[in-house]
């Protein structure tokens, strides 16, 4: 029997916005560009749908004027990447940005229950192969905030890249986004 091997066609994110403003895509249909690779995101339950909106709420308190906070949009990482976070911090209003997905990240935050794996080692290298310096796990299982910081080349992670540093933060804790570090949040009030 003769071994082959399956073909993956890339796609770059110009291709993938055309695709989506050609209306290729049935509206609301969960598909992200990772890597060159149109994936399927995974359904939302209902405590990460609740922690999503908390995380939201904690953050935009936290940071105040000066900043976007963006739920579940495109970013623009690289030319193979267009994302959809569970959020992601953006500096400046709303009105002062160009009609675009965002490019200058200062944090992604993803809530994590059934994609803790994908959240922790895919997206995690993808973030870190994009130059984003500060990354967090909301991480449902565990009850924690992990902090993903320190990006460094690794061959043998998913896009090449991964964070060095990884601190997971319990209730009783603090953490602040690198991007604003007097907006300290309570661990405990980023989890449902």
């Amino acid at each position: 029997m003769a071994n082959s091997s399956v073909q993956v066609r890339r796609w770059t994110r110009a291709e993938y916005d055309r695709l989506i403003e050609a209306g290729f895509f049935q509206p609301g249909e969960p598909i992200e560009l990772i890597g060159g690779q149109l994936m399927v995101c995974e359904p939302q339950g209902r405590r990460h749908a609740w922690a999503l909106a908390i995380v939201d709420h904690r953050l935009r308190a936290a940071l105040g004027s000066g900043w976007t906070v963006r739920t579940q949009m495109p970013v623009d990482l690289d030319d193979e990447s267009e994302p959809e976070p569970d959020l992601a911090v953006v500096p400046g209003n709303p009105e002062e940005q160009p009609v675009r997905h965002p490019a200058c990240l200062a944090l992604i935050v993803e809530v994590a229950e059934s994609s803790l794996g994908t959240d922790r080692e895919v997206k995690g290298s993808l973030y870190a192969r994009a130059g984003l310096g500060d990354y967090w796990v909301v991480n449902l299982l565990d009850r924690c905030v992990e902090v993903y910081r320190e990006r460094v080349a690794d061959p043998s992670a998913p896009y090449g890249w991964r964070y060095a540093s990884v601190t997971p933060l319990r209730p009783g804790e603090t953490v602040s986004p690198l991007a604003a570090p007097g907006a300290s949040i309570p661990v405990a009030d980023l989890l449902p």
